[in-house]
């Protein structure tokens, strides 16, 4: 394959690549176009990626990687000098796929060759020495998803886009029991002000079971997060708490997936799933789950039911959203009045289009 642009023809014939993803699981999921990307282009490159412990599940078995390298979010000097140490210079290309200071100087140190995203804010002091330490830098515009974010890196190092999520290796679970047609629920986010009520999960399973469905509930391994589902499903389901590789598994032959915005619906919507994704502040435009084949047209601030490919967007779209603020209070643990007042109803319509996929 010819490769036009500078950075990619300037790379040796087998070049190491380090792609660095230090956010939260679901970033590390939206990095692997990218990734598939430099794997399409470079089918002979060592290509490995920097996450942050824990978030490692959901890139095991991608074939598109040949070494995950976990850091602890929080480093001690010394756990952070070790890790400069063991990349530093250890590749010929790096790549940031976040703005953040850190992302950034682990790019730098690591690759003879950097690029990555920087923050588009003029031309400040920390842009400039963002440039300077990236070499290669592509604007993180606002309102532009992620994935079409990371596909922009690809342009800048001069390979084709490859614009597909690729899950982990599916793995099915031993103690999951499911009839012919399920739904997969996941009703916990990580934070306070992405949660919709008890009520409505409890209204969504019953509309679910009418319509001919067992109901899956899965969950993460905390103990406060299972505390948390125990309190919504009580005995009307158990909660299944699985590893990326058993949920891709349930994922890939469910009728349907329901979810708040999480890992967990960026991974059903890229397993193929009919995948209804409940938004309450978060602005789909950037963080609308990417459906199998892309998206041919963006996702819109704000409506009652949005539709792209294998995916729907319910939002109560008040006349705030998207605030992108964390709550009503601004704050992680605060609820999101958008979210508090959203319809079972609504939701269970966005189902039944779904289910007619």
């Amino acid at each position: 394959m010819t490769l036009s642009g500078s950075v990619a023809a300037a790379l040796p014939a087998r070049p190491r690549i380090l792609v660095v993803s230090l956010r939260r699981i679901g970033d590390a999921l939206l990095a692997t176009p990218l990734i598939r990307s430099l794997r399409r282009a470079l089918p002979d490159a060592a290509i490995d990626v920097l996450v942050f412990s824990g978030s490692e599940g959901i890139l095991e078995g991608n074939p598109d990687i040949d070494r995950i390298i976990a850091m602890p979010a929080w480093p001690s000097f010394f756990e952070s000098a070790a890790l400069v140490m063991q990349l530093w210079r250890r590749y010929d290309l790096a790549v940031s796929t976040q703005t953040g200071d850190r992302p950034t100087f682990f790019a730098f140190a690591a690759g003879h060759r950097r690029a990555g995203l920087a923050a588009n804010d003029g031309f400040g002091f920390g842009r400039r020495i963002k440039e300077f330490a990236l070499q290669h830098c592509v604007p993180a515009a606002e309102k532009t998803h992620r994935v079409e974010l990371a596909l922009r890196l690809a342009d800048a190092i001069g390979v084709a886009r490859v614009p597909e999520l690729v899950c982990p290796a599916a793995v099915p679970p031993s103690d999951v029991a499911t009839g012919e047609r399920y739904a997969v629920v996941h009703a916990s986010p990580m934070f306070a002000y992405k949660e919709w009520t008890r009520d409505g999960w409890r209204a969504l399973a019953a509309g679910l079971r009418q319509r001919g469905l067992d109901v899956v509930a899965i969950g993460g391994p905390g103990a406060a997060e299972r505390q948390y589902l125990d309190a919504i499903w009580q005995d009307l389901t158990k909660v299944h708490q699985l590893p990326w590789s058993a949920t891709m598994a349930l994922l890939a032959k469910a009728t349907v997936y329901v979810g708040t915005d999480t890992s967990a619906t960026h991974l059903a919507a890229a397993a193929g799933c009919p995948t209804v994704a409940l938004f309450g502040p978060m602005d789909p435009r950037v963080w609308g789950p990417w459906p199998v084949g892309g998206l041919t047209e963006p996702w819109q601030a704000r409506g009652k039911i949005q539709n792209r490919g294998n995916v729907w967007i319910v939002q109560n779209p008040l006349p705030c959203l998207p605030c992108t603020f964390e709550g009503c209070e601004r704050r992680i643990d605060s609820r999101s009045i958008c979210l508090d007042e959203l319809e079972p109803a609504q939701v269970l319509a966005a189902v039944d289009r779904a289910l007619a996929l």
